[in-house]
């Protein structure tokens, strides 16, 4: 079996990300863009400038209260993440919490056939097991590709959130903990039935993140 990574790119320049993404699709699978890195205005050219590559990029748009970049309203976050899902990405990234509120979106993306990946993070810890069940249930009602990512303070909240994949089902699941103690969680997550794991071209861009290179070595993969 090939186990497939995701390298995740964050430039702030529409032509700093043409050249970044070269290089990431050469070596990776897929590729994550991080459009909230963006400035709005420049995301419609970057989607023009990407679209033959979109089959094999995952869209994300992440506001500053899940740990991302965006710092526009709400209103104008959602009116992007419709114009992305115009494109017909290889998945968009939705955050469960904007899912919950934003039923107008839910309803236009259900239209729109969008394939969506349903993303929830924890940014101070690993919930109990049957907390970490019940989101994934809660989830999985939007899409059948489902994120949850926590944070590792010791080794066995990478456990627990590993765990996870026992209970997957039919569910594309993409499960790992952040930090330097779930590390090894990215990794295991493959051999447990993840689509991909995510990697960077070399800087980290989340905690506990490994390159593709690093990857590379660790799993013997070949592109």
């Amino acid at each position: 079996m090939k186990y497939k990574t995701c390298v995740s790119i964050a430039e702030n320049t529409p032509k700093k990300l043409k050249h970044t993404l070269k290089i990431a699709l050469r070596k990776s699978d897929y590729v994550e863009i991080r459009f909230d890195f963006l400035k709005a205005e420049q995301i419609p050219q970057v989607l023009e400038n990407v679209k033959k590559d979109l089959k094999k990029i995952v869209c994300t748009l992440r506001p500053k209260s899940e740990g991302g970049k965006f710092d526009g309203n709400e209103r104008e976050r959602i009116s992007i993440l419709k114009l992305i899902a115009e494109y017909n990405p290889f998945l968009l990234d939705v955050e469960f919490n904007t899912m919950k509120k934003e039923k107008s979106l839910v309803k236009y993306l259900k239209m729109t056939k969008t394939n969506l990946l349903i993303s929830g993070h924890d940014f101070k810890k690993t919930p109990n097991l049957t907390e970490l069940k019940k989101k994934l249930n809660q989830m999985s009602k939007y899409s059948s590709n489902v994120k949850i990512v926590t944070t590792a303070k010791i080794t066995d909240d990478s456990t627990r959130v590993l765990q996870l994949y026992n209970k997957k089902g039919k569910i594309n699941l993409i499960a790992f903990a952040m930090g330097d103690s779930g590390r090894i969680s990215r990794i295991l997550s493959l051999y447990l039935g993840s689509p991909y794991t995510y990697v960077s071209l070399g800087k980290a861009i989340a905690p506990g993140q490994f390159s593709v290179d690093e990857i590379k070595k660790i799993i013997n993969l070949k592109k």
